[in-house]
Parts: structure tokens; C-alpha cells; sequence
């Protein structure tokens, strides 16, 4: 097979660093264009990223000399790729609106921002979760008027870290009330200790715009699609509180759930354990084999140990217990920039692929 041919918007930031570490060698894509702001345009990309490359891992050869577009050259970009992962840092208006004329173009973004997350005809997948709502694309696309370009998203990182341990048990037992503390890395703020001095001994209590999020997105993960749109879950309700913790890579979240049927401690456990989702049927290259892994020892998950399970791409869970006030209570984790950014953003695009929504440019 032919790969097909990707394009990253925002290449030179934490998580386009990342996109570039996993898409090398990938068995279905293959970098063929990096765009960055315009201060970086004709600049080789080791050139733009000298003194912020913040992976452990070395640029990779294929990537070191390859020349920086600019974001803003939709026609140029659009006609040289058949796809694009956007991870820009922009206005939220701005991203709106460029993802936008990109799909006009004709090019598919599958995007890494929060800008379209609550576009009603914008699918928001965590791949192994609420994959039917691929099925909206259709819809999109009569809205803009394309034949192949449309917008998919990823959901907020820090929620991959207890939603897909509460998804498989709504539909048995029924989630009725979440209350979440998620403890999340600096990667997340595209930081590393040495750019981010103040977070040294210390947690700050709030991130802009995260508990909202929180709260907000994983109903329309639980949500289904109805006259052209996907209509967000009423329930359950949840509550977030999110803290910023002196941690390299890996969001880990205390949770305390209510159910409208209680399970046992032990059903949720074989649940966790057998979950699988299309990502894995299909054997999609960045899926992992098992999606939930449970820790029976008291002191698991812990990012240093656990947030590598499975390439990244595998989530963590552990301390089930019966709680005193909830249901349920237990600890998840999951790496923010893997499988919370770039890592499920390529498996969102491997899924869109495997199911016809992204296909090759050439000869169309």
C-alpha cells in the first residue's frame, strides 16, 4: 500500500514534537510537510526548534532538514498532503476558522486543539469509546460543501484518564454522578521543569479553562447523533477539580463514582479486563492490545512506572474500592501527550482510514 501523506501544523510545539516521534516509521502515514507560525517559515526544523526540543528521544534524521511551511498557506499545504494533524497554539477563533478552511480545501484535519470539540456536526472520538460517531463526517461534509475534507477532534487529555473506565460500565449499571480530581503533568502546558521553575515543590491549583472542559466533554462523549448532530449526554453529572503537579508526563485522577445499579467490585474488574474496542478488532497499528490495565497492588498506577504501558497508548487503573459516600471510588492515569494528544489523534486517524473517511488524494 501507498502511504499516505501527512502534513503537522503546529510542528515545532510539545505535541507536534511528539506527532513527529511516532509518525516516523509509521506503517500507514508518512510526514511529508511541517508547518510552524510565520517566524519560523524557510527555517529547517532544527533550525525552529533549537533549544526547545524537550523529547528524550533525538529528532529524527528524515525530519532534521526538512523546511517549515507557513500555517497560514491553506492552498499550498492542502494540495501537497492528504491530511493534516493541527497542533497549533492560536486564538480559539482563529483555529476555528483555519481548521475550517482547511477542510474546505478538501483536506481532512484530524486536530489536536479544543476549538471545534463542541461543533455539533465535529465527531470528538476517543477511538475505542464512541467510534460510531464517525458517522457524522457525512453530515459535516454537506455542511461545507466538500466531497473529502472534514474536521475530527480528539477530547481533552486529562479525561482519558477516567472516562474509559466508566464508559463500559454505563450501559449495565448506569453512571449517575462523577466527582474527579485529575493531577496533570506539566507536558501538559507544553513545559518542562527547566522552562517551568515555579511548579518546583509546589502544585497550583487551577489550570484555565480544564475543569470546564472536563466536565463538559465526556457528555458529548456519551452522546448520540440525532438530525445532523451529535446531542450531548444530560447525564451524568460531573464535577472536576484540576490540579497542575510537579510531574513530567502522565494525568493521573482520583474518582468517585454513583451508578444506578451498584456493580460488584469484581464485575468491574472482568469488565476493565475484557473491554475492547474497534481499535482493536481492527488491529489499528497504534492500538493497544488491551486498552485498560488494572493494578491489584496499592501503590499503581504511578506515571514514572505506568504511563508507558503499551507504547503510551494503554490506560492505567487501580485502588477499586467501595467508598463510603459514592459507589466507587478509584484512581486512573493515561500520558498526556500520547495517548491524551498526538498518540490518540494518530489512532483517531488510523481508525478514520480503516473505515474509508480518509482516503489517498492521488488519481481522485
Amino acid at each position: 500500500m501507498n502511504k499516505l501523506k501527512v502534513g503537522i501544523i503546529g510542528a515545532t510545539g510539545m505535541v507536534g514534537q511528539r506527532f513527529i516521534l511516532l509518525l516516523t516509521n509509521h506503517p500507514w502515514f508518512e510526514i511529508s510537510l511541517l508547518a510552524a507560525s510565520p517566524r519560523s517559515v524557510g527555517k529547517t526544523y532544527q533550525e525552529a526548534v533549537d533549544g526547545k526540543w524537550a523529547m528524550n528521544q533525538p529528532i529524527p534524521k528524515s525530519i532534521i532538514s526538512m523546511k517549515l511551511y507557513d500555517i497560514n498557506d491553506i492552498e499550498t499545504i492542502s494540495s501537497q498532503v492528504d491530511f493534516i494533524f493541527s497542533a497549533v497554539n492560536m486564538n480559539k477563533n482563529e483555529i476555528r476558522k483555519m481548521e475550517e478552511d482547511y477542510a474546505k480545501h478538501e483536506c481532512v484535519v484530524i486536530s489536536n486543539n479544543s476549538a471545534h470539540r463542541d461543533t455539533a456536526d465535529v465527531p470528538m472520538i476517543i477511538p475505542e469509546l464512541n467510534y460510531s460517531h464517525m458517522k457524522i463526517i457525512n453530515a459535516q461534509r454537506k455542511r461545507l460543501g466538500t466531497k473529502r475534507g472534514f474536521i475530527a477532534v480528539k477530547s481533552n487529555c486529562s479525561i482519558q484518564s477516567y472516562v474509559p473506565m466508566l464508559y463500559p460500565l454505563n450501559e449495565k449499571y448506569g453512571v449517575k454522578e462523577i466527582v474527579v480530581s485529575t493531577y496533570q503533568a506539566i507536558s501538559g502546558a507544553g513545559k518542562t521543569f527547566d522552562t517551568f521553575p515555579e511548579i518546583q515543590d509546589n502544585i497550583i491549583p487551577y489550570i484555565e479553562g480544564e475543569e470546564e472542559k472536563s466536565e463538559r466533554e465526556p457528555l458529548k462523549i456519551w452522546g448520540h447523533i440525532e438530525n445532523n448532530e451529535i446531542i450531548a449526554a444530560k447525564s451524568p453529572l460531573i464535577s472536576v477539580r484540576s490540579l497542575r503537579v510537579p510531574v513530567s508526563d502522565g494525568h493521573l485522577a482520583t474518582v468517585f463514582a454513583s451508578f444506578e445499579k451498584k456493580p460488584k467490585l469484581e464485575d468491574i474488574k472482568k469488565i476493565w479486563r475484557e473491554f475492547k474496542g474497534l481499535p482493536q478488532t481492527l488491529m489499528l497499528p497504534s492500538a493497544p492490545k488491551r486498552f485498560i490495565h488494572y493494578f491489584d497492588e496499592l501503590n499503581r498506577p504511578q506515571p514514572q512506572l505506568d504511563r508507558e504501558i503499551e507504547n503510551g497508548m494503554a490506560v492505567s487503573v487501580g485502588r477499586l474500592y467501595e467508598d463510603t459516600i459514592f459507589d466507587i471510588s478509584f484512581i486512573g492515569l493515561s500520558h498526556n501527550t500520547i495517548r491524551g494528544a498526538a498518540g490518540g489523534a494518530i489512532l483517531l486517524a488510523e481508525l478514520l482510514y480503516a473505515n474509508n473517511y480518509i482516503t489517498e488524494k492521488t488519481g481522485e
